[in-house]
């Protein structure tokens, strides 16, 4: 069976001061996003959509040129440039609407079941196996998946970092997700900041890191959805519109179930400036035990 990974790597990387998603962290100038790929193939995924800035599309052609030929077909789109629904309103804003906003820009590229990520985050090997198998098995076009992290493993020694606090079933299905946007280690736990409160999480709780899975119909409903949001937000120039934000309307209006694959796996990436040694570190530590090559692509 055919499957793509979608790749988010339209980010300014503000906090961290640059271009975060062709950083190099590895002994051969690999990204965060060449381990992404490196596993997805082994795991069996066919295609890489990655998801842009135009301006951005020289360096991207620069790195790939000879890295992943003849393993994996590999697609653009451009975030910054997919306006679908604004031409109805005079919108002033200096960026694209967000995640779901970046999953409906490869609508024209996907027509397999599909796998989206962060450029910016390492989400571990044996994930993109767990999604993998999880996408090949489904036969249901209402199956969403969801990889859940816990919290502990997935936070920053620099900031404060965002994530998708889920709420599970007994049996493993999403009941909702709320989208934290600044959590991060204080006092010796672990604390979100909330109409400016501090509130407890526990290190067991699981999070999204943005790596879900979907069917190709999800498009349809994606589609109907921003358009709601946009005819609700188009005055608001710092509205976004989140994956979790439609996997809830998802949820609320029964068109979906999400099942929330756990793993054990270390996040690792790059907020912020000061998490780039880590990163590295972690990735050197991971060729050392025989998990990478010491070149990948």
């Amino acid at each position: 069976m055919d499957l793509t990974l979608v790749i988010m790597a339209a980010g300014i990387g503000s906090r961290y001061g640059g271009v975060k998603q062709l950083d190099e962290i590895g002994p051969s100038g690999e990204t965060i996003m060449d381990y992404s790929i490196h596993d997805a193939i082994d795991a069996g995924f066919t295609k890489v959509v990655f998801i842009i800035r135009e301006e951005l599309r020289e360096a991207f052609d620069v790195h790939y040129k000879e890295r992943f030929i003849d393993m994996i077909s590999i697609e653009y789109v451009y975030q910054d440039t997919f306006k679908k629904y604004e031409e109805a309103y005079t919108i002033e804003r200096s960026k694209p609407w967000g995640t779901g906003h970046a999953m409906l820009s490869v609508h024209q590229k996907v027509d397999a079941p599909f796998a989206i990520i962060n450029a910016d985050d390492f989400y571990g090997r044996s994930a993109f196996f767990t999604m993998a198998k999880a996408l090949s098995e489904n036969t249901d076009d209402q199956q969403l998946f969801l990889l859940g992290y816990k919290l502990n493993n997935t936070l920053s020694d620099h900031g404060t970092v965002s994530r998708g606090l889920c709420h599970v079933d007994q049996s493993g299905y999403l009941i909702d997700i709320r989208e934290l946007t600044k959590i991060g280690k204080k006092d010796g736990g672990i604390w979100y900041e909330e109409d400016n409160k501090w509130l407890p999480l526990q290190p067991e709780d699981l999070v999204s890191m943005n790596f879900w899975g979907f069917m190709p119909n999800i498009f349809n409903e994606l589609d109907k959805a921003f358009k709601q949001f946009i005819d609700l937000n188009h005055s608001n120039p710092k509205a976004e519109f989140y994956i979790p934000t439609f996997v809830d309307i998802m949820l609320k209006a029964v068109k979906a179930r999400v099942k929330v694959l756990s793993t054990d796996e270390q996040w690792l990436g790059v907020t912020y400036r000061e998490d780039k040694p880590i990163v590295t570190s972690g990735i050197a530590q991971l060729i050392e035990n025989g998990v990478y090559p010491k070149q990948v692509g």
